[in-house]
């Protein structure tokens, strides 16, 4: 899927396998995980992969200082890997590959102390060690792991897209020190400050805040993207031209204007050739 972020600070993606069969309704405090975080039918943890949390905190940001900008359009490829290589094996891998100017960015290896071997990808022993070394929970293994998770995709799930604020922990489990006072390793997640993301803030400052999801693919692996680096459009203008590239940019005033700047230096090249 093609998404436009703009200025994200960090990206994560993160299974979430639940221990009961088919279509359910929490209705009760125990079972939604409310009364008990870790009682409840769902892993509300997950097993997450965020390049920042994981040591790598230049992968993935705004501005020309991160290999994919967060200021530019880009391509998010998800890679569901099963333990035989066929659609009806039992899930054992998800990967997350990054398209941005005809570059294709695989995920970065981690930079986690006290890991023997870095990941990239999720896979149970991925979540065994990363939680043991960062002091969390793993209600992952214990609501089934990756094998429950595709268990539950065989039934069949519905793609969701959509842009939220987050009422319960102000999102710093994604892009800041989470939980607050957790400065060791798998504390930071981002670089935004602890007290960022309350979402009457969020809503105030940036009230037009959209995003766009385009060129949505389902396939074989590999098929969904070309998986050939291309070099670059002259200027790496996205949309192709400098008006196509205003058009992309966030509706909020500060973000807009910042948005605008680039278009202009990366589009005065092509522009020019149009």
């Amino acid at each position: 899927m093609d998404i436009w972020e703009a200025n994200s600070i960090s990206s994560a993606f993160t299974a979430h396998p639940c221990n009961n069969d088919g279509l359910w309704k929490c209705e009760n405090e125990a079972d939604c995980g409310n009364t008990d975080r870790y009682g409840g039918v769902c892993d509300q943890d997950g097993c997450d992969l965020n390049p920042y949390r994981a040591g790598v905190t230049d992968f993935f940001g705004p501005g020309s200082t991160f290999k994919v900008d967060t200021t530019k359009p880009m391509t998010v490829v998800t890679q569901f890997i099963t333990s035989d290589g066929t659609a009806t094996g039992d899930l054992s891998e998800i990967k997350r590959i990054f398209v941005q100017n005809g570059q294709v960015f695989e995920h970065p290896d981690s930079n986690i102390s006290g890991l023997d071997k870095q990941v990239n990808s999720i896979t149970d022993d991925m979540c065994d060690k990363t939680k043991g070394i960062f002091g969390d929970e793993n209600d992952f293994k214990k609501k089934g792991g990756l094998k429950q998770m595709g268990a539950a995709m065989d039934k069949g799930m519905v793609l969701v897209m959509s842009l939220w604020d987050d009422h319960a922990a102000n999102m710093l489990w994604l892009d800041s020190t989470y939980p607050k006072d957790k400065t060791a390793a798998g504390g930071p997640r981002g670089s935004c400050s602890t007290d960022s993301g309350v979402p009457k803030d969020v809503e105030a400052q940036s009230p037009n805040s959209r995003v766009k999801y385009s060129n949505i693919k389902v396939g074989d692996i590999g098929s969904t993207f070309d998986n050939k680096p291309t070099p670059p459009s002259p200027g790496n203008c996205p949309g192709g031209s400098l008006s196509a590239c205003m058009d992309l940019c966030p509706t909020d005033a500060e973000a807009f204007k910042a948005c605008v700047l680039t278009c202009e230096k990366d589009c005065k090249t092509t522009e020019f050739i149009q």
